[in-house]
Formats: structure tokens, sequence, C-alpha cells
């Protein structure tokens, strides 16, 4: 049997609770509320419990958490690193070609060395290009030979090599005409220690010597009779100095160089005249070409000293000549450094023997002789004009030649200064 609505009573939204079993009133919105409650019977059932994942902390915790640890920053992305390279200049604007004062300088500076550079090469490349152009002689001597002394010694010699000159210019050149093969008027030592100053010598050319396997003559004659060769070796059984290279001017190429260089100037105290070797030279200071130079350095019979007069101009014309080779003017303007360089080839003649390492040596002593810081001496004489089987010679002093000599044979030049004049 149902039991009575109780619906209308003011306890009815509590009757669920309670129990009771008096009416409730409806409510005038929701209606009756024994209809919306759930019976007694029904007990409502709990929330689900949210639990959060085992990663995160729960919402107070990590609330909690927030207010303990301070906050940071977010990190913002980095910006990629600039690849190395060289920090950019400043370009003066100020510049007609956008370069600062030190680019420029810098600039001005590595064009100067490279220039330098290609100067020093010029000037070693060009006398060695004349150098091996020279033309080779034999020189090589017979028999036996000194010892090889320190330095090095070579033997100069002057010819009028005649095979290579036509008549009209031995006539020009007063080298006498008429004979055939070269004749040699001027002989000396060039000798470049390894320290200390150098020594040119002369050998008059009517020196009275021993020539192997000719006898007794005067020292030209060994030229004449077995060229180079026993020329060298004469010389070295008459001095015991081991002749380390061999060096030959021909008449023709000397005129060639000495215009080259602008010709020589002398100084005369008188007026020089001689038809033997075409010179007529005023009195007083002067410049002289090729030909007059030759003529000057010829010339003998107008020389109160003969030969050994000849022998001391000779020396005189090669200082000055080396002197004017070493010149700025000369060495400074390339069209006549190699002008003169390349009339070498035509002047000069190397034996056999001779090598580069010779030359320049040779060539290191030279700048020394053209400075004037060398010895210019003549072999020491006893009588210049005695009468002897080959006609007027000249002796030398045995003993003082061996002492002077006998210097070079131990490699030095100190103690040569007894024999200047």
């Amino acid at each position: 049997m149902d039991k009575p609505s109780r619906q209308g009573t003011p306890r009815d939204d509590l009757e669920w609770l309670y129990g009771g079993s008096e009416p409730v009133a409806p409510d005038p919105i929701y209606g009756s509320r024994r209809d919306a409650l759930p019976p007694a019977d029904r007990v409502i059932p709990p929330a689900p419990r949210v639990v959060p994942p085992p990663d995160q902390p729960s919402r107070p915790v990590a609330a909690a958490a927030a207010e303990r640890t301070p906050s940071r920053p977010a990190k913002q992305p980095r910006a990629p690193k600039p690849s190395p390279s060289r920090p950019s200049r400043e370009r003066d604007d100020s510049a007609p070609d956008g370069l600062s004062f030190g680019q420029k300088l810098g600039r001005a500076v590595r064009t100067a060395l490279v220039l330098l550079v290609l100067w020093l090469v010029f000037l070693v490349a060009a006398p060695a290009y004349a150098l091996s152009r020279l033309p080779r002689i034999d020189d090589t001597p017979a028999g036996a030979r000194p010892p090889k002394q320190l330095g090095t010694a070579i033997l100069l010699v002057g010819t009028d090599g005649r095979d290579a000159l036509t008549p009209e210019q031995q006539d020009q050149l007063g080298t006498g005409g008429g004979g055939i093969g070269s004749r040699t008027d001027t002989m000396m030592i060039y000798y470049v220690p390894l320290i200390g100053k150098p020594a040119l010598i002369s050998l008059p050319r009517d020196s009275y010597l021993p020539i192997p396997g000719h006898g007794d003559n005067k020292l030209n004659a060994a030229y004449a009779i077995g060229g180079p060769a026993l020329l060298i070796e004469t010389v070295e059984q008459a001095t015991g100095v081991r002749i380390d290279g061999y060096l030959e001017v021909g008449f023709g190429g000397f005129v060639h160089l000495v215009d080259a260089v602008g010709g020589i100037e002398v100084c005369l105290d008188a007026p020089m005249v001689d038809a033997n070797s075409n010179l007529n030279l005023p009195e007083g200071c002067q410049t002289l070409d090729g030909i007059n130079t030759l003529g000057y350095v010829r010339q003998r019979y107008q020389d109160p000293m003969g030969d050994l007069g000849r022998v001391q101009r000779q020396r005189e014309v090669i200082g000055k000549l080396l002197n004017k080779l070493a010149k700025p003017s000369t060495v400074l303007n390339p069209v006549r450094y190699w002008r003169v360089c390349q009339a070498m080839t035509s002047v000069l003649a190397r034996g056999q023997n001779t090598g580069l390492i010779t030359m320049a040596n040779a060539a290191r002593g030279a700048v020394s002789y053209s400075k004037g810081d060398a010895y210019s001496l003549t072999v020491p004489i006893s009588n210049p004009g005695a009468t002897t089987s080959a006609g007027s010679s000249v002796l030398w002093d045995d003993a003082k030649a061996k002492v002077m000599f006998g210097l070079i044979a131990k490699g030095t030049t100190s103690g040569l200064d007894q024999f200047v004049k």
C-alpha cells in the first residue's frame, strides 16, 4: 500500500535526511524535492580524486615550489657567431683612391723592395752573363808547379792581337803592323789575399828570365813561343807563386772598354808625342778616348824610364778604369752598366782553368783597387838596361824578388810596404 504523499510539508526537503514522514511542500521553482533528491538509502559517491602525473607535482606543491624558486628569465636563442676574419680597415674617404696613408706607405715600401731585389739581380746577372760568353784560352802549363797558396793569383796579360785586327786598325792603333800572331806588352800578377790589401805587381816585358825548354830570353818571348801555357810556366818558375787564373786583354777590346766608360783623365807635365803609337798629347790635364789611352799605356820611347815608366802608366790606367767602372753613374745607369758588362766579352779572354769563383775573387779585389786600397808595385829591379844575348833587358833583384813573392806564396800581402816607391 502506497504511503501517503507528504508534499507541502515544510520539512519535506529534509525527509530524506531525517526520515520524517511529514509532507513537504513543493518548491515553487524546482518542484518536489523528493523527486529531485536521492532516496535515503542511497549514498552520494565522493567526487573522483584527480591524481597528477608522476612527473608533475600537484597544484599546491607546484605552486609552493614556484614561490620558493626565483623565476628565471626565459633563455633567448643565441645569435650565430661570426666566422673569424681579419678586422676590416677603415678607409680614408679623403684619399682619392680610398687608401689610408698607412696603406699607401706600405704599398710604396713593398714596391721599393721589389725594385731593389730586381736591381740586385740585374747587377749580378749582367756581368755573370758577360763572363759566361768570354772566349776561352788553353793555359795549362807543363811540368811541375808550385804548391797552391791561400788567396787568388791571376796573371793579367795585354796583347796586340794582330790576327784580329785589319791593316787599317793596326795602323790606327799603332800596333806596328806586319806581324802574325799576338805579342804581349803587359804582364802583371794580380793577387787577392783572403785578408788584407790586394796587390798588382808589374813584370816588365823585357825581364830576362829562363824560358823552360828555350834557354834565357825576354819574358814576352815566352808568350810568343808557347802562348799562355808557356808564359804561366815561366812566371811560376821565376816567382814560386802558383797562378790560379789567366785573363788576357786585347788592344781592340781595351779601346772599346775605355770609350764605354767615357774615357780616362790624365795629367801631363809635358807634351807626349810618339809616332810609333800614334800619340800626340798636349801638356796638362785631359780626358783621353780609347785610342789615345792605348797609346798612353804603350808609349815608352819618349819616357826616360823606358819600360819601367810604361808599367807605371799601365797600373795608373787600370786603377782609373776600375774607378770608372765602380762609379754610381755607371752602376745606377742600367743602359751604361749593361754596355760596359757586354763590352767585357770583346775585351777579355780567360784561361780554360779560370772559373767563375776565381773571377769573383778578382772582382772583389778590383773594388779595393778602385778605391786606392791596394798595393801597386813593380818587381824589384837591379839593372833596367842590361846588355844580354836577347838585347837590352831588365834584370830582377833576385834577393828582393824572392822576399816579395815569398810573402805571396805564404798567402799574405802584409810586408809589401817595403817595396812601394
